[in-house]
């Protein structure tokens, strides 16, 4: 899978790319899907690890490649973590309930909100499942703020911490 120019997950054959939450279910089977988001967060760990030696903890500082992709960045790091991402059909209806990804309003961040299809009660879940979020993203070197936003929905901005 591969972003297309809109941001959504497309398909295409021998790729991988974190799901935003604004593309198609993913095609492949979920273990299949799951053997992928290992192998695309272990190498992401090992970045952290070759790039960042002068921190004291490598693993808790974004690589310079995640600072310059931020979206792709947290979307596997949620989706690795076993959060599922939201999905929409070929209409753009919310198909799935789960984590959606986009670039924030300030360069450098990302917003994180929680969606579902209508009348799935992604809303009522929002504020824990962000929360949840936001404990896996901290640990690794990402600064996730809650905030509410219009018709009272709530949603992370991430940034890398200082």
């Amino acid at each position: 899978m591969t972003a297309g120019a809109d941001g959504a997950d497309t398909e295409r054959p021998g790729g991988f790319a974190a799901a935003t939450g604004d593309g198609p279910p993913s095609a492949v089977p979920p273990e299949v899907r799951a053997a992928e988001v290992r192998v695309a967060f272990a190498g992401l760990s090992q970045i952290r690890r070759l790039t960042n030696t002068t921190a004291p903890d490598p693993a808790a500082v974004p690589a310079a490649w995640e600072r310059n992709q931020p979206v792709r960045a947290i979307a596997l790091t949620l989706e690795a973590a076993g959060i599922t991402p939201s999905a929409v059909d070929g209409e753009g209806r919310r198909t799935a309930t789960g984590f959606r990804v986009a670039a924030g309003e300030r360069p450098g961040t990302v917003r994180v909100e929680w969606l579902g299809p209508h009348g799935s009660g992604a809303a009522q879940d929002e504020e824990h499942q962000l929360t949840a979020c936001a404990a896996v993203l901290s640990p690794l070197g990402w600064e996730a703020l809650l905030y509410r936003g219009p018709r009272r929905r709530r949603f992370l901005e991430v940034e890398p911490a200082l």
